[in-house]
């Protein structure tokens, strides 16, 4: 498999995320919109790097990488890099409390995000995908 199939395949596997964070605010269920949407931004981002033919890290968050990269990026992309890489770093955050909940108080996922901290997931998960999806259409024809 080539970088740019791979590229396109985290980009979908990003998708199929949104879908699944889009039904869970249907729900109600905050946290797992939250974690759906963290996975969304990390795998659209990988996906960037891999269409550029730069392996990802290992690690979740990513924007450190696409700032060290930033050059190989189109202008367009290159003014939106800093917003992903801190749209990034917050959901990162994220990761282990929406799945895990917070273990130093007991607090339980469920009780620590609200709508708005589920709908504001959401959105960044949705602009960093639309943003890597316009990156696949100009750079992997």
């Amino acid at each position: 498999m080539n970088n740019l199939e791979m590229a396109r395949s985290y980009l979908r596997q990003a998708e199929e995320r949104i879908k699944h964070a889009q039904e869970a605010l249907k729900t109600g269920n905050h946290a797992y919109t939250i974690r759906q949407s963290q996975e969304s931004v990390e795998l659209a981002l990988k996906g960037t790097l891999r269409l550029l033919a730069i392996e990802p890290p290992k690690w979740h968050d990513v924007g450190p990488v696409l700032k060290r990269h930033r050059d190989l990026f189109p202008q367009w992309f290159r003014d939106k890099i800093d917003e992903v890489a801190s749209i990034s770093r917050k959901l990162r955050r994220e990761r282990e409390p929406s799945m895990y909940g917070d273990e130093e108080t007991g607090t339980p996922p469920d009780q620590l995000y609200s709508l708005l901290d589920a709908e504001e997931a959401l959105e960044y998960a949705r602009k960093v995908l639309d943003f890597c999806i316009r990156l696949l259409a100009e750079c992997g024809r």
